[in-house]
């Protein structure tokens, strides 16, 4: 499948867990995202983006597991020039926990001492905690983030209580400054922080603004071919 679109005004964020995918936009920029890579993409004040199966994959089929975020920009940051952060599997901090209880594979933001590769226009924490069975981490966020948590791969315990399967996901209360995740077997779980940017949001398809007449102008830009062409 081809997924081709206008973004603008915030970032897209995705993580490629199996298979690869091949993008490009109307910039010129593009390329693989492999397994194991994140690409981060800032809309901005705006760009024609497709994403696609790699050819290799395409040909000979395979697994594709990818998970894509949209991480929204300040009002301030929303007329960024497009941009690419290519993050190889290579790049991502990783921190070994002890017992050999897994690693934090760390995207952006810090893990006890180790930083992720990725800027961010506000503070955001995205890390994978790849945990073998019975494996333990703590995380700890400032109490004014929201945090959350989703399960990737296996299933986990939360504080020693909640069981989480697969798929499913976590909203952490945001009372809570440290809160920790054990694998019931070895899983593969996402974390996600971030600071709230407390501005009022007006979404329409790929088009993220602060007010409904911002969309509209959005809207109009698009129609009138002020993004170009791909």
């Amino acid at each position: 499948g081809v997924e081709c679109q206008p973004d603008k005004e915030f970032e897209t964020v995705t993580i490629a867990y199996k298979g690869r995918i091949r993008h490009n936009d109307n910039s010129g920029g593009g390329g693989v995202t492999g397994e194991g890579d994140v690409q981060w993409m800032t809309g901005g004040s705006g760009i024609l983006h497709k994403e696609f199966h790699e050819v290799t994959l395409s040909k000979e089929g395979g697994n594709l597991q990818m998970v894509q975020l949209w991480v929204n920009l300040s009002s301030e940051n929303k007329k960024q020039k497009p941009k690419y952060q290519s993050i190889t599997k290579e790049q991502i901090g990783k921190f070994g926990l002890e017992n050999n209880a897994g690693i934090i594979e760390v995207i952006a933001g810090e893990y006890k001492g180790v930083k992720g590769p990725a800027y961010t226009f506000s503070p955001v924490e995205l890390q994978n905690a790849k945990l073998n069975k019975g494996g333990k981490a703590t995380f700890s966020f400032p109490t004014y983030y929201t945090a959350a948590a989703l399960v990737i791969k296996g299933s986990i315990k939360v504080n020693g209580e909640a069981n989480v399967p697969t798929d499913h996901f976590v909203l952490f209360d945001t009372d809570e400054e440290t809160f920790e995740i054990e694998a019931v077997e070895d899983s593969i779980v996402l974390i996600l922080a971030g600071k709230p940017l407390r501005e009022p949001i007006f979404a329409h398809g790929p088009f993220v603004m602060n007010t409904r007449n911002e969309i509209i102008d959005a809207i109009e830009d698009f129609n009138n071919g002020k993004f170009g062409v791909l």
